[in-house]
């Protein structure tokens, strides 16, 4: 935030999925107040509306966009001109695709502080099954999910493994009527994580590869084992790849690499695209691909295989 004069706070997700509520709710609050002018874009009118008073208290001034076509960078920059807003947040719309948002060239000085997309839960699964790209394509860069009208009967943990598979840095919040949901993820696993080597069966490898990150106090200093496709890179050290899998997050067209460092003297004899058996020791540190902490294996073993029946792995 210290590199552009105006945060931008963007915010999307589908009609009715609270995105209103959250950010009215979110202007009037203390830790959310500045001294200078905020500047709401509003490009969707639900049911919800926000309330003049807060606006008015806290200095807000609501413009509404009616069509794609008229959010460019020359009305963004009027805006600048007119209202020289301190803060500038974006309520967009569901329906339109984020990478056009992202191919305006904001304002100069300009610039996104934090994206949020919200979720109603009790709607999500109609969504994911009808428009499954475009929440793919909100969630991609998103640095917060909140999914709300949740209840406990929802399968959460299959609805935060979607948004994972796209996006694994992002926070991932459940609320219902009482507030945040804590402790929604104590599921077992379908796999012994106590066991002197945690055997990963091939449909679980999406299952651990997301835990794996979240969970380092049940992973680290254990051995895991699984069957992974070989990945090299110049940006590794001779004695790293990565054996992971292709996963699906959207559709056929869409799928991507995923899997953790793994080093080993062995590793330069590896090919690209063979399959491997991996027995490794997991531990965690800073990685600049993982542009944070996270699983780094050390590997007791590699045997070569064939590849899988099924090699993509999918999120549900």
């Amino acid at each position: 935030m210290d590199e552009f004069r105006v945060p931008v706070y963007f915010m999307t997700g589908f009609l009715e999925s609270g995105k209103t509520t959250f950010l009215d709710f979110t202007i009037g609050q203390d830790y959310f107040q500045i001294d200078g002018p905020t500047l709401l874009i509003l490009c969707e009118e639900g049911e919800e509306e926000y309330d003049k008073k807060t606006l008015k208290k806290t200095r807000t001034d609501v413009e509404i966009i009616d069509s794609l076509e008229d959010l460019t960078q020359e009305r963004l920059v009027a805006f600048d001109a007119f209202y020289r807003p301190e803060r500038v947040i974006i309520e967009y719309n569901g329906m339109w695709q984020v990478s056009k948002f992202e191919e305006i060239r904001l304002p100069k000085d300009w610039g996104i502080a934090q994206q949020i997309v919200t979720v109603d839960a009790s709607t999500f699964q109609v969504y994911m099954n009808n428009m499954k790209s475009l929440f793919v394509e909100m969630v991609r860069n998103a640095d917060m999910v909140v999914f709300n009208r949740c209840s406990t009967d929802m399968p959460l943990a299959s609805f935060r493994r979607n948004v994972k598979a796209v996006n694994q840095a992002a926070e991932i919040i459940f609320e219902d009527e009482e507030g945040e949901i804590e402790d929604i993820f104590a599921e077992e696993m379908p796999f012994d994580v106590n066991a002197d080597v945690i055997d990963i069966m091939d449909e679980d490898y999406g299952i651990w590869f997301i835990d794996a990150m979240d969970h380092p106090e049940t992973y680290n200093g254990k051995v895991v084992a699984f069957t992974a496709m070989v990945l090299k890179s110049r940006e590794f050290a001779r004695d790293e790849f990565v054996p992971g899998r292709m996963a699906m997050t959207c559709c056929a067209d869409d799928t991507s690499f995923i899997g953790y460092i793994c080093k080993s003297p062995e590793a330069k004899k590896l090919v690209t695209g063979k399959w491997v058996k991996v027995k490794a020791k997991v531990h965690y540190e800073y990685r600049e691909s993982y542009h944070k902490e996270g699983p780094v294996l050390t590997a007791v073993s590699l045997e070569p295989t064939e590849p899988l029946k099924q090699e993509l792995v999918y999120f549900n």
